[in-house]
């Protein structure tokens, strides 16, 4: 049974900065790629980065170039978000998903079969 747990989420001012943590079990982490998505309630779900399994390629959503940056570290079954200079549209729930085993990643959402609770990010101006 595939587990995604995410976790450092909040409350932070404009210009902040938090990171996020995927602890991922019962998947073959270290073979496939993994991605962090974001939702706003009423709104369709946004891909923000994606990375390689080996962590050499990833891919960022134009909005979060720059300030956001996703890494992984195989030996702890764990991806990770860095959120620098946050903005209060960076609201939103983020959560971590992951493909079907083998499977490829981009910033379409609509990839991805499995997903974690999510952790809230808010940012206030």
């Amino acid at each position: 049974q595939v587990q995604l747990v995410e976790s450092g989420g909040g409350s932070v001012q404009t210009g902040g900065s938090l990171r996020l943590s995927c602890s991922a079990s019962g998947y073959d982490f270290g073979n496939n790629c993994m991605a962090w998505v974001r939702q706003v309630p009423g709104k369709e779900r946004e891909g923000v980065a994606w990375i390689s399994r080996n962590g050499v390629v990833t891919s960022y959503a134009e909005s979060v170039k720059g300030r956001f940056t996703i890494s992984r570290d195989n030996a702890k079954n764990t991806v990770y978000l860095q959120m620098s200079s946050l903005k209060p549209e960076d609201t939103a729930m983020y959560y971590c998903a992951a493909p079907e085993t083998w499977s490829t990643c981009n910033i379409n959402p609509q990839v991805y079969s499995y997903w974690g609770q999510g952790t809230q990010v808010t940012v206030s101006s």
